[in-house]
């Protein structure tokens, strides 16, 4: 759970990125050597040529933390639609993780709850949950629409959607969402992204991040 894996990434894009930022040196565009190249724009902050580039992949995550990656603009995405499948069919509530508020950091929360509380909690939050579930199947039963009865489903309803985008957005993605400030369930996607940019692209993962 919260986590991606890659559908699809530009072929040889590290080769391409320094192919196409050498426009301006037609003799030696073809250069196979890009290290220093790809280094020296990332130093630089020459950005525009790891637009040249694209990545896709599929996220598994929860309702409650999808809108927090649709805000970034600079990519397409696809969710699964809970107008027009049933999400209880191959999806399911998941139990979220109960952390406590850090109230000098109102971005950050902390894990150091006592395992009663949360035991507590997580057995309250199951009952809910099921019970939220079985009222939407009754719905449905009954004849009420998806795009109604799933009003009554929880945030914490398993969702799972395509977001592709540049490799210069990605970058940013990864560099904003990876670090401290970012809600956790989150982070472990970015980071996710971020192992997948070390497999695909290990020269611009060894630049931006050394």
């Amino acid at each position: 759970m919260h986590d991606a894996k890659l559908i699809w990434i530009t072929p040889d894009a590290e080769a391409l990125i320094g192919k196409i930022a050498r426009v301006s040196n037609p003799k030696n565009e073809d250069n196979p050597n890009v290290e220093g190249l790809l280094k020296y724009l990332i130093k630089h902050k020459h950005w525009s040529p790891f637009e040249m580039a694209s990545m896709c992949v599929e996220i598994h995550t929860t309702r409650a933390i999808s809108p927090q990656i649709l805000r970034h603009r600079s990519f397409s995405f696809q969710e699964f639609s809970q107008r027009y499948a049933i999400p209880t069919d191959t999806f399911a509530t998941v139990l979220p993780d109960l952390r406590r508020q850090d109230f000098d950091n109102r971005q950050n929360s902390i894990d150091d709850l006592e395992g009663e509380t949360t035991d507590y909690y997580r057995e309250r939050i199951d009952a809910h949950f099921r019970e939220s579930v079985q009222l939407y199947e009754s719905l449905l039963h009954s004849g009420v629409a998806k795009e109604c009865a799933r009003s009554v489903l929880p945030l914490n309803t398993v969702t799972r959607l395509y977001m592709s985008g540049t490799i210069r957005s990605w970058l940013h993605y990864i560099a904003l969402r990876g670090d401290n400030g970012t809600q956790l369930e989150h982070m472990k996607i970015a980071r996710s992204v971020g192992e997948i940019l070390d497999t695909e692209l290990p020269t611009v993962s060894r630049a931006m991040w050394g």
